[in-house]
C-alpha cells in the first residue's frame, strides 16, 4: 500500500513523532491512521521509559496568572540540556503544564507523593459511603478502591486528563513531549495560589 506524504505530515502534526517513524507506522498499520497513532503512542513510551534516567537538571520555572491574577502558578520543569530548555517548544510545553495546574488544581504530581495517611483516611471514607449505601462488605472494598482511583484521578497531575485533549492524561502528553524533544522531562515541583484561599 502506498503511503502519501500528506497522510504523513498529517500523523507527524498529531504525535510530534519523527517522518521515517510515521511512515513505518503508517505501513505497519494498512494507512490506518488511528491504528497508527496508536502504534507511536506505545513506541514513544519505550522511548520515554529509556530515557527517564537520564539527569535533567537544566530547565525553566514557568510563571502564570490567570483570571486577571486570581490564580497564579509556578512550575519548575526540567530537562537534560540549556539548549532544549530554551527551545520554544519545551517552553511550550511547560506553559501547557501551568495552565493545567490553574485549571484542575492538582495537590500532586504523581501517586506516589499522596501521604499514606490521606489514602487511609479517603479509602476508609470511601469504605463507609459504599456499607452505607447498603453495599455488601466484599463488594463495598472494590467500590472504595475504584472511588480511591477516581480520587487520584482527580487530585494527581500525571493522571489528570489533559485540558485539552481529554483522551490524553498527562503522563501521556509528558511521553509524547519527551519523544518529541528527545530528551528526559521531569515536572519537578510546582505551587497554585488563588486569592482567598488559606494556604496550608
Amino acid at each position: 500500500m502506498s503511503i502519501t506524504t500528506n497522510e504523513i505530515k498529517e500523523l507527524r502534526e498529531k504525535t510530534s513523532a519523527g517522518f521515517m517513524d510515521c511512515k513505518k507506522a503508517l505501513e505497519e498499520n494498512n494507512g490506518d491512521f488511528e491504528k497508527a497513532v496508536e502504534y507511536l503512542r506505545k513506541k514513544g513510551l519505550a522511548k520515554a521509559a529509556k530515557r527517564a534516567d537520564r539527569v535533567a537538571s537544566e530547565g525553566i520555572l514557568e510563571l502564570y496568572n490567570h483570571g486577571d491574577g486570581r490564580v497564579g502558578v509556578m512550575v519548575e520543569v526540567n530537562c537534560e540540556t540549556d539548549f532544549v530548555a530554551r527551545s520554544e517548544t519545551f517552553r511550550n510545553f511547560a506553559h501547557e503544564i501551568a495552565l493545567q495546574i490553574a485549571a484542575l488544581s492538582p495537590l500532586w504530581i504523581t501517586e506516589q507523593d499522596i501521604p499514606e495517611e490521606i489514602l487511609s483516611k479517603e479509602r476508609e471514607i470511601a469504605r463507609e459511603r459504599a456499607l452505607q449505601e447498603g453495599k455488601p462488605e466484599n463488594v463495598s472494598e472494590r467500590i472504595a478502591e475504584g472511588r480511591l482511583d477516581k480520587f487520584k484521578d482527580e487530585v494527581v497531575l500525571l493522571r489528570q486528563p489533559y485540558i485539552r485533549n481529554d483522551k490524553l492524561t498527562i503522563q501521556q502528553y509528558l511521553n509524547e513531549a519527551i519523544v518529541a524533544i528527545g530528551e528526559n522531562i521531569i515536572i519537578r515541583r510546582f505551587t497554585r495560589w488563588a486569592v482567598g484561599e488559606k494556604s496550608n
